[in-house]
């Protein structure tokens, strides 16, 4: 075989493969591939509808989720807050009280500097939830005074539920909270970060006690934000 003839049959070959090859590199991809994303658990009693879903083509089963219905709180300057304003945001809550100078306060300072990071960012919350049923305007506006980032908007500090805030705290939250047994003044209150999806599911809880938690936090809910984004259809606007 000549060499012309040899090269002309190279050049037949490499141009069927660059045909070719994106073609079955799509049906491979349709057919054996999967999209993975990492994702946060989703925490709580779940159970079966009995009924079936599809995404990207493949079916699976209808799982229902625990999540937490909506309470209206006050803010600091006496105005109702509901606790999930919006169904478009994520939300980060813990709970607090004035009168502690120990966890809440530390709660505080890791709040501060959270919504501080996520100030640019429209779909992240942060609520600081009283337990005190004698919480009011006046003490809560003392307690808050040193965090100037509660005026920003993304970070609500709340109090007065129209609901019993224990019980609330305890089935539809997940965390500890109740009265102190040996002084009523007081208030035992887990020391956990709740991470609530735009579902009002809970993706993750935070111990503050332990070291590398905050940590945690912070990169989760940058997870969680890219979770929203990408379940989120786009919206096209109508001439």
């Amino acid at each position: 075989m000549s060499k012309p003839t040899q090269r002309s049959r190279s050049k037949v070959i490499i141009l069927a493969m660059v045909l070719l090859l994106p073609g079955f590199l799509y049906i491979a991809v349709n057919r054996l591939g999967s999209n993975e994303y990492v994702s946060l658990p989703v925490f709580g009693e779940k159970r079966l509808s009995g009924e079936m879903k599809r995404n990207w083509g493949r079916e699976y089963p209808d799982t229902i989720f625990h999540t937490l219905s909506n309470i209206s709180f006050k803010d600091v300057k006496g105005n109702n807050k509901a606790f999930f304003e919006v169904d478009t945001v994520l939300t980060v809550a813990h709970l607090f009280y004035s009168k502690d100078q120990s966890f809440s306060k530390l709660m505080f300072n890791h709040v501060n500097a959270l919504s501080d990071r996520f100030k640019s960012n429209p779909i992240v919350s942060f609520y600081s939830i009283s337990v005190d049923p004698k919480e009011s305007v006046s003490t809560l506006g003392s307690f808050v005074k040193p965090y100037k980032n509660v005026e920003r908007g993304n970070w609500q500090v709340v109090f007065q539920p129209n609901v019993d805030i224990f019980d609330y705290a305890q089935k539809q939250m997940l965390i500890d909270a109740m009265i102190d047994p040996a002084d009523s003044s007081k208030f035992l209150i887990s020391n956990q970060f709740v991470l609530i999806d735009s579902k009002r599911r809970i993706r993750g809880f935070y111990d503050i006690s332990q070291k590398g938690e905050v940590e945690r936090l912070e990169d989760e809910i940058k997870l969680q934000v890219v979770e929203e984004v990408r379940n989120r259809p786009l919206k096209i606007k109508q001439k």
